[in-house]
């Protein structure tokens, strides 16, 4: 288990290598999603998330950064998700998932 205070370190990490900025970040009790994102910056996660392995935890992670770009799942998004999660799996990311 990932402390909040770490988590909330490795998020704004991520941010800054994929270049985007992170106005704040939240934790509270989702019913049907472990994440969401606001237009305005402000990422909210489900506490569990706190409790995932490195590599999923990686990924939610990741998936909301991107919408902060790229605000639908379309082809652009999709595209700059497998990069990412390519580049990590090769080691080619500071943090290795």
């Amino acid at each position: 288990m990932v402390r909040r205070k770490d988590f909330k370190s490795e998020v704004y990490q991520l941010a800054k290598e994929i270049g985007v900025k992170v106005m704040e970040i939240h934790m509270r009790k989702m019913r049907n999603k472990w994440a969401s994102c606001s237009s305005r910056g402000r990422l909210t996660f489900d506490p569990a998330i706190l409790r995932m392995p490195d590599r999923k935890r990686y990924e939610i992670v990741l998936h909301e950064l991107l919408h902060l770009r790229y605000p639908n799942d379309g082809r652009m998004f999709k595209t700059r998700l497998s990069t990412y999660l390519e580049k990590a799996l090769s080691g080619g990311a500071s943090d290795k998932r």
